[in-house]
């Protein structure tokens, strides 16, 4: 019965999936992402770190194998791509070219924060100043080729920013106090307040250089990761984690209306991942909430090179210790499209965001 039941829930998502892909023009010209691993689509592919995921069994449901996504198919962001009409996946920043990058640059990167020193345990990764930097670069290159700089702008001005990030703020920084300091320093409130404050200016400085339209999504129930459950023993979700995570998502939501009064012309919205991903999984047939779909290495929660992942992966929750299944991020990415209600996104959905002129 769970079974059909996910089955009949997935029919129904990719259904409006497509009617939403039935042909047209894209809604936006073009899409910029910053973000994490969540939405990481293989910025990480070269870099020295074990936070990579260009090897079986990631990729095993996407039709360009294991690209450097940490999932077992498509990102969240490829899901809104699709649904905004962009026909190709948006490329990562270190493999674009000069043809591709008026049309979006994926700057996600796995282990990255809105803190320098987030996720450095792991390796080298892109933090978000430094994704910052990059989409810099990219606005010189895109420049350069339009050769007309009001033309130039007026692009930059109308396409989409997404940002999906501060996840690994709290897990591979915060609730790591044997390797980060900043748990000694900051109760959950103060550290919440620090990131904020350094995210508002991050902000800013992608508005200065012509950004409009900022979807920001809000972090998700940290705290009931497999890694989490592991690194905390509990039968339920780890509470501390949990309740840090919404301070944060509480002052991302009062950042929102700030940025939205303070900067001209721009247009911010929150989308609530935490609500995106509470309805009840057993709703959608998933059965497995607090286990990984493949064989993960204990030190990074990753899965092992190689190895066979769950045969049926519809019924996971998680596919490895972090991050969610496709099922999962199709759910969450249809919904932070297009809400399904009115506690899904602030104040208006992307469907909305991109149609506001």
């Amino acid at each position: 019965m769970a079974f059909m039941g996910c089955i009949v829930f997935l029919t129904i998502i990719m259904n409006g999936l497509e009617s939403a892909l039935g042909g047209g023009p894209p809604q936006v010209p073009c899409l910029f992402i910053f973000g994490d691993s969540l939405v990481d689509s293989g910025n990480n592919n070269d870099l020295n770190t074990s936070s990579k995921a260009n090897h079986p069994p990631y990729g095993v449901d996407f039709k360009h194998g294991p690209t450097g996504r940490f999932t077992n198919g498509k990102t969240i962001m490829d899901i809104v791509g699709e649904l905004l009409g962009i026909e190709e996946y948006i490329p990562p920043f270190a493999n674009t070219s000069c043809r591709d990058i008026t049309k979006g640059v994926n700057y996600a990167s796995g282990g990255a924060g809105i803190r320098e020193e987030t996720g450095k345990q792991l390796g080298d990764n892109i933090s978000l100043d430094k994704q910052l930097l990059n989409h810099k670069t990219t606005i010189s290159r895109i420049k350069s080729l339009i050769r007309n700089q009001s033309s130039a702008q007026d692009l930059l001005n109308k396409c989409l920013y997404a940002v999906d990030i501060g996840s690994n703020d709290y897990m591979n920084n915060y609730f790591l106090p044997k390797l980060y300091t900043t748990s000694s320093k900051y109760t959950p409130q103060q550290y919440a307040d620090v990131l904020i404050r350094q995210y508002s200016l991050q902000l800013t400085t992608l508005y200065n250089y012509g950004a409009r339209k900022f979807a920001l999504f809000g972090l998700g129930p940290s705290g009931c990761t497999p890694f989490e459950l592991n690194l905390y023993p509990t039968n339920t979700c780890v509470k501390a984690v949990n309740e840090a995570v919404q301070l944060f998502n509480g002052k991302l939501l009062k950042l929102v209306d700030d940025l939205n009064k303070r900067l001209p012309r721009a247009k911010f919205i929150y989308l609530n991942v935490w609500a995106l991903q509470s309805l009840d999984p057993a709703l959608i047939g998933i059965q497995i909430v607090n286990m990984p779909c493949c064989e993960v290495t204990s030190s990074t929660g990753l899965c092992k090179n190689g190895k066979q992942p769950c045969p049926m992966r519809l019924f996971n929750l998680f596919y490895d210790d972090f991050h969610p299944s496709e099922t999962v991020n199709i759910l969450t990415a249809t919904r932070a499209y297009n809400m399904l209600v009115p506690g899904d996104a602030y104040p208006t959905d992307i469907r909305h965001l991109v149609q506001d002129s």
